[in-house]
């Protein structure tokens, strides 16, 4: 029953099913190679534009920060209706009256502005260099989403090219067990062969059937899995070309592609600028504690305008320049705990950060240890199918002349169809430990 059970263990990669594809008789099929699944992945991932419009955010990060450094400039306009009240008239004998403090209940204002900073203990500085290694950490994630979605893209790819390739062999498998169900039952029929015999062969070939119904369920799955990656609509018809078929004769060694993944994977490089921005962070917090000088400038068109003598019901302008300085001498610790909390925070992502490199490097030694055993599998599962081709040819001989029973012509079409599917299998591990290995490094 181990041949019998063989037929169970294998695991459908993709392939479009036999429902789907009668749906889609009549609808001409998308063709894709590998590089335009990658391609409209890219145009057509959600998560990808998420990551996208975060670094577009990040960098408006930036412009806010670096607007700091710029003037504020402001206009303001006003009305304001008061009570009436006694007007002061001084009466200085000789002279006419003079009204010191008339009664004006309207008052119209109108002022303009400018604020530019002069010193800032550092703050703007440290604000705009906080906000662009943000934007780095972002568009750095965005290049990890990027990385990834590449490496899902190919995985489902191959799931689809190598499932529907588990499907021909099985369909075939089945062909050649219908013959010699048909054969078997002939002898039975005839008295040269005992029931058990074809009960044998019809397992045989049942198990084969349920194995090719398992594999096309997955592969409908599988296929939709990729329609939803390169955002095709479900049920589209999608003709493949066959993968490129990786090699490892002139791969890396395992400390090159280590070096190469700690200068080139984006996860690195987006924890090493969320560090730097939180070092700027804590000098924008300790800059809390030094001296702030700006200048000031101010134009005022009012009515009345109070800095006329005597106070008349007419519009005057006025403007005003000056410099202002501050010092914040006590703040109850505030900036000490800002930046003692900034300070903190990069610690605990340099911890990740030696934490990440480690586990890289023990991701590209996996991975390329899984690429090498793949390869190596490769040439052992091609000779298995030759063996398994030249040992059926001979079985069958055998068979006919009556040398050789039935049970016997059955396990060499099952060899035949296990080597088969080990290559079928193998030519899949090795696409997908490809790109995991491509992943891994960073690329």
């Amino acid at each position: 029953m181990k041949r019998l059970a063989l037929l169970l263990l294998v695991v459908p990669l993709a392939s479009p099913s036999s429902a789907g594809e009668s749906a889609q008789a009549e609808a001409v099929p998308v063709r894709l190679t590998l590089d335009d699944a990658i391609a409209r992945a890219r145009d057509t991932s959600a998560r990808l534009a998420s990551f996208t419009a975060l670094a577009r955010a990040a960098s408006e990060g930036v412009r806010g920060a670096g607007a700091g450094r710029r003037p504020d400039l402001d206009v303001s306009a006003g009305y304001t209706r008061n009570s009436n009240v006694p007007e002061l008239v001084l009466a200085i004998p000789g002279s006419p009256p003079r009204t010191l403090f008339p009664n004006l209940p309207d008052n119209w204002r109108t002022h303009a502005g400018a604020r530019f900073p002069l010193y800032t203990g550092g703050r703007v500085g440290s604000e705009i260099t906080a906000a662009t290694e943000m934007e780095r950490a972002a568009l750095s994630d965005r290049a990890a989403a990027g990385n990834d979605l590449v490496a899902e893209t190919h995985i489902a790819y191959v799931n689809v090219l190598f499932a529907r390739e588990n499907v021909r062999v099985l369909t075939e498998a089945l062909a050649s067990y219908e013959s010699h169900l048909k054969d078997a039952r002939h002898r039975q029929e005839l008295g040269l062969a005992a029931s058990n015999e074809t009960l044998a062969v019809m397992v045989e070939r049942e198990q084969a059937e349920l194995a090719r119904l398992q594999s096309e369920n997955g592969a409908a799955v599988a296929m939709a899995n990729l329609l939803r990656l390169v955002g095709l609509p479900p049920g589209t018809a999608v003709e493949l070309d066959p993968a490129p078929e990786a090699s490892g004769s002139s791969r890396e060694g395992v400390e090159d592609l280590v070096k190469r993944a700690a200068a080139g994977r984006p996860e690195l490089e987006a924890l090493r600028a969320r560090i730097r921005s939180l070092e700027a962070t804590q000098k924008v917090a300790r800059s809390g504690s030094r001296p702030q000088a700006g200048l000031e400038a101010g134009w005022d068109y009012t009515n009345p305008n109070l800095r006329y003598v005597p106070w008349e019901a007419k519009f005057r302008s006025a403007w005003s320049v000056g410099v202002g300085v501050s010092w914040k001498i006590l703040d109850g610790g505030r900036s000490g705990a800002s930046a003692a909390q900034a300070q903190a925070q990069a610690d605990a992502l340099r911890a990740q950060l030696s934490d990440l490199e480690s586990r890289i490097r023990l991701d590209v030694t996996t991975r390329r240890l899984e690429l090498d055993t793949a390869l190596a599998g490769r040439a052992v599962a091609r000779r298995g199918i030759e063996a398994g081709r030249d040992g059926l040819r001979v079985a069958r001989d055998r068979y006919k002349e009556g040398v050789l029973s039935s049970s016997d012509l059955l396990d060499a079409e099952t060899r035949l169809l296990r080597a088969e599917l080990d290559v079928s299998l193998t030519e899949a591990r090795i696409q997908v430990a490809a790109a995991n290995l491509t992943r891994a490094v960073g690329r």
